[in-house]
């Protein structure tokens, strides 16, 4: 696989120096628009164009610990890793805010990060997403990007997760591969999870997905039925194994 980094961090501050408005939608849409086509030029769509007076210091932050640095150092490891696997793509890094804004919800753009990429990797593109109420270190920017790299490997072999149990695989894969495997949750807490799960890994409906994934609080705020699970519980089950 041939990876090149593609800095955009400091472009995304600079869009946040123009007044919140028209003014700045517009050259947002400049920024990420191909000006010939129409096409996505740049994968900023989860950037929030409106977002308000703490976008600025959050990326202040990143580029201050040189984060575009510590991606590309990680993804040049990726390429040497991965260099029989088939394909060429761009990586970078892009905010994505959930802290305050109604532009993103968090749970329906993660999925949509770890399960729908395919006009990402139709387009080439490897987009790490760093949200808004996170803080950032070396260790989770360079796990946060390796997972994409990862992610797209498994993808190629084994073509796109469908069910909850072909997702819990591909993520699995692409976080312990990437290196990303704290436990967000207790021994008993995971063991409980896996029992819980077991009965539903040949699910498919979006309502059962969300709620393994990321949980009850989740799936409430999204407007699904509850399974009994911690926050983030299906994911968590996935970094430290099946």
């Amino acid at each position: 696989m041939k990876l090149e980094y593609v800095p955009l961090l400091k472009v995304q501050r600079d869009l946040y120096e123009l007044p919140r408005g028209m003014e700045r939608f517009r050259e947002y849409i400049r920024t990420m628009s191909d000006a010939v086509s129409g096409d996505l030029k740049l994968p900023l769509v989860a950037m929030n164009p409106m977002g308000k007076d703490h976008l600025p210091p959050f990326l202040d932050h990143l580029l201050a610990i040189d984060a575009d640095g510590v991606a590309a150092r990680a993804l040049a490891e990726a390429d040497t890793a991965l260099a029989e696997e088939p394909g060429e793509y761009r990586a970078c890094l892009v905010v994505a805010d959930d802290l305050k804004g109604g532009w993103t919800n968090r749970y329906a753009y993660e999925f949509a990060h770890r399960f729908e990429q395919r006009a990402y990797y139709r387009r080439a593109w490897l987009a790490g997403m760093l949200w808004t109420s996170e803080h950032y270190d070396a260790v989770l920017l360079r796990g946060e990007l390796l997972q994409c790299v990862y992610r797209v490997a498994h993808v190629q072999r084994h073509g796109p997760a469908r069910t909850l149990g072909e997702m819990l695989a591909q993520e699995s894969y692409a976080m312990r591969s990437a290196g990303s495997t704290t436990a967000a949750l207790d021994e008993d807490d995971v063991a409980y999870t896996r029992a819980v799960l077991r009965e539903y890994m040949s699910a498919t409906d979006r309502a059962t997905l969300m709620a393994a994934l990321f949980g009850d609080a989740a799936a409430r705020e999204l407007g699904y039925p509850p399974l009994g699970l911690s926050p983030g519980a299906g994911l968590a089950l996935a970094a430290v194994g099946l």
